[in-house]
């Protein structure tokens, strides 16, 4: 089986982009809230079956762990009101297509965080996710400002503890995953989500958070920004701060995926970073929707460049499949049924 543990619902119907649309503009005016959209089956279905129903069955994928379309979460857009009804109605809509689709998608819901607020506003959703929807993890805001890092707290504070204290009591994981850039200077998908990426790693090189919680489980995603090709410069950061060996430290905690548009990417990724530590996915359909002039592939099809990896056998079915079930542990309930 081959697991996708990295898609976003990008081509949500139409009627959710004009409601988001509507309750930006309702804040604006300090008018309340419009109704929240309904979708039928058929509007969901028409979004997915020639997008990714279509690309998974294309490119040889079986099911992919779905979340809410990053760039939309908003965290900093409205206040923290809006943004916990915005997660609702977003992970509701998720957990329409997964009941439309068990055999295709599993879900993972966005979080409620909102500059100024702390990450224990996001438990209920969480609980309510996890419990009252069958997700299997959550992503997790490292820069609510959008792209500003106003609130300047990193993601090992101890005001984020409540947080990882709920995921570690429901067993399941978070990717750190910020959402769309309001910076001019900082392209989203381009700078924002890989300087995300980078900044936390640092983040969790320099604290204890593990030792606190050593069964916390943290996915950087898009193969970890810049820090496979700088990971000497990590490793001797490390040194010189007197902290544990940075294989030590990830061991059971920090993983990334293989969101790396290019198979040099790929390969580097899979010499620096321990096999046990590389989950596969694509982030399909996401930041780069286009085909590669030079192969006539789609730049997202990590299958691919995997694929043409110099790995075992064994290592491959490591990151296809058995790295993610370890990481995502309630998964193995619904795969079996």
């Amino acid at each position: 089986m081959i697991i996708d543990c990295h898609g976003h619902y990008t081509t949500m119907p139409e009627r959710v982009n004009n409601f988001r649309k509507a309750q930006l503009e309702a804040f604006e005016r300090k008018e309340r809230d419009p109704d929240a959209p309904i979708c039928s089956d058929d509007e969901i279905r028409e979004t997915l079956v020639h997008a990714q129903l279509k690309m998974q069955a294309e490119r040889g994928t079986d099911i992919t762990i779905f979340s809410p379309r990053a760039s939309m979460m908003g965290h900093h857009q409205g206040d923290a009101a809006m943004s916990e009804r915005w997660s609702r109605i977003s992970n509701n809509l998720i957990h329409h297509v997964v009941r439309l689709y068990p055999k295709n998608f599993i879900g993972v819901c966005q979080l409620p965080h909102s500059p100024g607020t702390p990450a224990s506003n996001c438990v209920p959703e969480l609980e309510r996710c996890v419990k009252e929807l069958g997700f299997v993890g959550c992503l997790i805001s490292p820069d609510a400002s959008g792209g500003y890092w106003k609130d300047g707290i990193p993601i090992t504070d101890k005001s984020y503890y409540p947080l990882y204290e709920k995921m570690v009591e429901l067993d399941v994981p978070g990717m750190v995953h910020v959402t769309a850039s309001c910076n001019p200077a900082v392209h989203f998908t381009g700078a924002h989500y890989m300087n995300a990426d980078t900044t936390a790693f640092m983040q969790l090189i320099t604290s204890d958070l593990f030792k606190d919680f050593p069964t916390l489980r943290l996915i950087i995603p898009h193969g970890g920004g810049a820090v496979p090709y700088h990971w000497g410069r990590y490793r001797g950061l490390a040194l010189d701060l007197k902290r544990p060996p940075l294989e030590e430290m990830i061991k059971d905690n920090v993983y990334f995926d293989t969101c790396v548009y290019h198979y040099p990417g790929i390969r580097l990724l899979t010499e620096v970073i321990p096999t046990d530590n590389i989950l596969f996915a694509t982030e399909m359909i996401g930041a780069v929707r286009g085909k590669d002039p030079n192969t006539g592939h789609y730049f997202d099809d990590t299958k691919r460049y995997v694929d043409q990896l110099p790995l075992s056998a064994a290592d491959k079915q490591k990151l296809f499949e058995d790295n993610t079930r370890k990481v995502f542990p309630r998964i193995n309930k619904i795969l079996a049924s």
